[in-house]
Parts: C-alpha cells; sequence; structure tokens
C-alpha cells in the first residue's frame, strides 16, 4: 500500500536543502546569507579584474593571475549553474515539477539565461579561436549576475514588466516621429548637404541625437527650414524623454505601495493568535527580504499590524478583520 505522506528520500532532503541553501525559499538563514556574500563578492572581484586586465602593463604582469582566478570563478559559477538547474524542481510552480521538461523550462528563465552566460564565454574559448579582447569584454558580463542578488534590480523589472503596455506606447509614438522627422530632414538637407545627409538612415542618427537632446554636432542643418524642423525636433525630444521618466516613477510608487500591502497582509496573518512565533518572524523576515522592503518600513508596518483598530472610531461597532488562521 502506498502512503500518501511518505517520508522524502535522502536524495531529495538533499536536493531541497541545496534549493534552500541557494536562496530558493528565502534568505533570512545564516547559511543562505554566507552563500549569498560570498557569490555576489565572487562577481564583484570578476568584474574589477576583467576591467583591470584590459590595462595592458597588468595584463602582462599579472596575467597568470588574472587567469587562476578566472578558472576558480569559473568552475564555481558552473557549479551553482549545475546546483540551480538540479534543484528547479523545487521551485513551488507546476510548470517546473517535470523532472526533464521542468528543468528545461527553467534554463530558459532570464536568471538562467544569464548565469549560462557568465559561464558561456570560457567554454566557448576552449573549443574554438576567439578574440582574447572580446573574451575579456564578454567576461563583464558576469555583473548581471547580480540582478540575483539585488532588491532594486527585482523591484526595477518589476516595474518595467507592471508597466510594459504604456513603455511600449511612448516607444511605438518615438519611432513613429522618428521616421517622421528623419524623412523630412532627408528631404529638406539633402541637396545642401548630401554627404552628410546622404540617405534616410543617416538622418536617423541625427533625429535620435537631437530627440535625446544630446547634440553631438556632427550632423547640423544648414537650411532655414531645417533649422525650424531641427528646433521642433530637440522640443517634442525633451517631452519624449519627460514622458517614459514619468510612466517609471509612477510605477516604482505603484509597485513599492502593492509590496507594502502585501507584507501589511502577511504581518496581519501572522499575529492573527496575538503572539508571534519564532516560525512567524523567520516567515515574515523571509517575506521582507523578498519585497525588497527595509527594517524599518517592515517595523513599521508590523507596529501597524498588531495595533488593528477593533473598533471602528465614529459609530462604535466592531470591525471584522478577515484573516486565515496561521499554519502550525
Amino acid at each position: 500500500m502506498i502512503r500518501s505522506h511518505a517520508r522524502p528520500s535522502a536524495y531529495r532532503r538533499l536536493r531541497q536543502r541545496v534549493y534552500h541553501m541557494l536562496g530558493g525559499e528565502g534568505r533570512s538563514e545564516t547559511i543562505v546569507k554566507i552563500v549569498d556574500y560570498a557569490l555576489v563578492t565572487l562577481i564583484c572581484i570578476n568584474c574589477v579584474f576583467s576591467v583591470l586586465e584590459s590595462v595592458e602593463s597588468l595584463s602582462v604582469m599579472h596575467g597568470h593571475i588574472f587567469h587562476a582566478f578566472d578558472h576558480f570563478s569559473v568552475i564555481i559559477f558552473s557549479i551553482e549553474y549545475i546546483l540551480r538547474v538540479w534543484t528547479a524542481v523545487e521551485i513551488d510552480d507546476p510548470r517546473y515539477r517535470h523532472p526533464v521538461i521542468g528543468r528545461l523550462r527553467f534554463m530558459l528563465t532570464p536568471m538562467a539565461i544569464v548565469d549560462l552566460i557568465a559561464i558561456a564565454p570560457y567554454y566557448l574559448g576552449i573549443f574554438f579561436e576567439v578574440d582574447l579582447r572580446a573574451m575579456r569584454v564578454l567576461r563583464l558580463l558576469r555583473v548581471f549576475k547580480l540582478t540575483r542578488y539585488s532588491q532594486a534590480m527585482t523591484i526595477m523589472i518589476a516595474v518595467l514588466r507592471q508597466e510594459a503596455r504604456a513603455i511600449g506606447a511612448l516607444l511605438f509614438v518615438f519611432v513613429v516621429i522618428l521616421v517622421f522627422v528623419s524623412s523630412l530632414m532627408y528631404l529638406l538637407e539633402h541637396l545642401a548637404q548630401p554627404r552628410v545627409f546622404a540617405d534616410i538612415p543617416a538622418a536617423m542618427w541625427w533625429s535620435v541625437v537631437t530627440m535625446t537632446t544630446l547634440g553631438y554636432g556632427d550632423m547640423v542643418p544648414i537650411t532655414p527650414m531645417g533649422k525650424l524642423v531641427g528646433a521642433l525636433t530637440a522640443v517634442i525630444g525633451v517631452g519624449m524623454i519627460a514622458l517614459p521618466a514619468g510612466v517609471l516613477a509612477s510605477g516604482f510608487s505603484e509597485q513599492m505601495r502593492m509590496r507594502r500591502e502585501a507584507y501589511l497582509e502577511s504581518a496581519e496573518k501572522a499575529v492573527s493568535k496575538g503572539q508571534m512565533t519564532r516560525s512567524s518572524r523567520r516567515r515574515l523576515e523571509d517575506t521582507r527580504s523578498r519585497l525588497g522592503l527595509s527594517h524599518d518600513e517592515a517595523a513599521y508596518l508590523l507596529e501597524k499590524a498588531v495595533h488593528v483598530p477593533s473598533h471602528c472610531p465614529h459609530c462604535g461597532g466592531r470591525l471584522e478583520h478577515h484573516r486565515e488562521p496561521e499554519e502550525v
């Protein structure tokens, strides 16, 4: 007879433990923080060494140190990537439960692709002849691994997903204006400057530089109508640059509000029995870390959750707070 609540095998317990150590269920435990700090330090040193190795004198004098550290880093990052793929089936998502398809789906996630890109240049250099200077630059892609440990980047990615439609609409308008202005400037300036405004793609470079208010000065209109269109393009560009900034600022504020409300809801559930247990505090700390809130914000929201009013201040009636019972 098959038991419905069979104890996990030693193999699965090991896999769950490794998944937890890699930050799969929160980052409040000491061992998880140690692993995180070690990987972040290794990534930062890699980026510094990749920059220093581009200096010819340092590369000649200390090249053996750079190469040895690169070999060591690739070994660590490769082990990390293999372990993340191995433990992907422990993710609390039915899409990753299948031992083969689930892992393949995990390998196609953005962060898994970043982890693969971090080690791919090293192995490409083994099997293919490539420019060593290009390899040094590609190793700097390891800096993107920091997005896994940066709450600021996590929040920004969430904002970009949240405001994807608005940003897409702004980009569409930008492209339409870009094509129109470039075509118009080509018609106005081509005869006067056939080498500078040789074609519409060349005029697009001028339009992008002007609309972004950079103004390199390598392409300048000289006809009266061209100058008028250039001035209008610069004014339109100021507005086009300001709109995405406003959208991102609004989305960032909304994202932080949603995260504070989510933490407040978790805090209210944790204190529903009137007493905080150690497991409840650990879960709250994991929630705080996952949501990217500071300790001061979390403390304020927790205090707010503890002092939830039981009676309405206007009519004196008892307030019913719908809270789920805390798991034992």
